[in-house]
């Protein structure tokens, strides 16, 4: 299974770089991620928990970056076993590019699955696939941009509407992403 797509964050090609490379800001962005050790020269360990079907594994595998260009460009590769649910494996070429904006993320993702996984048809892997490498780089974005700007409320709908269950507590779970990468 292969599939691309194109981000623009906003955010200088540095701070993008430094945040793609960070152990912290990868296991906060990979869904159902518990765990990522390791460093840019040694590659990294990781755990994921995801459910795929009716198939529920923990896969335990290894990522490692080749093809560096400073600051522009990295293949991520990576295989992951999940036990009697079978295993993972995939890359993903991740290129960086300075705009007006900020940075062009560009990424080609290739997926393959065997064992039970495989079991489940073509249309229900490739689906999966996508939504992961959605979620991940939506989870990414988030990451590296910080928060959204908070809604600018008249005074008295300020005062009324902030309970606790408000907006500025969701303005702050989200900016803890940000820190990670400082």
């Amino acid at each position: 299974m292969q599939m691309s797509d194109t981000r623009e964050i906003k955010a200088a090609p540095s701070e993008v770089w430094a945040a793609i490379l960070n152990p912290d800001v990868l296991k906060a962005c990979i869904p159902g991620c518990t765990e990522v050790t390791g460093n840019r020269d040694d590659g990294f360990e990781a755990t994921v928990t995801q459910k795929v079907g009716p198939v529920k594994a923990t896969f335990k595998g290894a990522v490692t970056l080749s093809e560096i260009t400073e600051g522009a460009a990295v293949t991520i590769s990576g295989e992951g076993k999940g036990g009697p649910a079978g295993f993972a494996k995939g890359g993903a070429v991740v290129q960086l590019e300075p705009i007006p904006e900020g940075t062009r993320l560009s990424y080609e993702v290739e997926a393959n699955v065997g064992g039970k996984l495989a079991q489940l048809g073509s249309r229900i892997i490739d689906g999966f696939a996508k939504k992961m490498a959605d979620e991940f780089f939506n989870r990414f974005q988030t990451a590296v941009e910080g928060p959204t700007e908070p809604e600018v409320l008249e005074p008295d709908v300020a005062a009324e509407g902030n309970d606790e269950g408000s907006d500025g507590a969701e303005g702050q779970k989200k900016g803890w992403f940000k820190r990670l990468i400082s």
